[in-house]
């Protein structure tokens, strides 16, 4: 934290108030300028859209001057699954209700790893070409151990709890895909 107090100034003639002015008539002025560029405001920003995501994008939304290590989680669709064709995947979500389990992972991630900084979610929604991002996920803190745990955590929860639905498409057919953490399905077995 950085104190910088001021008791006096100069200025050009072009610039002072007027003599008649309460801080001019005062005998003398100090100002406290209180700069602390250690710390950011933690944020979270959670994006669900159809547009393709950007890695370059996520990830400069949680760059901090106090943080060494920036975790990045890229979900991207491969071209198989179990000897099938995938031609593309297709994602539908309860948006509100998702961004609302979203946001409780981030609260999650700030009690479990006090030093995060800043967590960044995006998911695409509907058609997501073969090799392009689904999901992209950042997590910034001051040392990598934080950030990594964080990162883990935050997509293996997205996968268990939020109401992100993924169809595959093959060749001939397709199928709706429910992930193995999903608590829901598990508890229905």
């Amino acid at each position: 934290t950085c104190f910088l107090e001021i008791s006096s100034w100069s200025c050009s003639p072009e610039t002072r108030l007027p003599s008649s002015h309460p801080l001019v008539e005062a005998e003398s002025v100090q100002v406290l300028l209180v700069m602390d560029e250690s710390k950011d405001v933690p944020k979270d920003f959670i994006k669900l859209k159809s547009e393709k995501l950007s890695v370059d994008e996520v990830s400069e939304l949680v760059i901090s001057p106090c943080c060494g290590a920036v975790s990045l989680f890229i979900g991207t669709t491969r071209n198989n699954f179990e000897g099938k064709k995938v031609v593309h995947l297709e994602y539908e979500a309860y948006t509100s209700m998702a961004e609302t389990e979203i946001k409780k992972i981030c609260r999650d991630v700030r009690q479990k790893w006090p030093s995060v900084e800043h967590i960044a979610v995006h998911h695409r929604l509907g058609v997501v070409p073969i090799t392009e991002a689904s999901v992209i996920i950042a997590v910034s803190s001051p040392h990598r151990a934080e950030s990594l745990e964080a990162v883990t955590y935050c997509i293996n929860t997205l996968k268990a709890s939020v109401p992100i639905w993924k169809k595959e498409i093959y060749e001939d057919e397709y199928s709706w895909k429910e992930n193995k953490e999903c608590f829901w399905v598990n508890s229905e077995k």
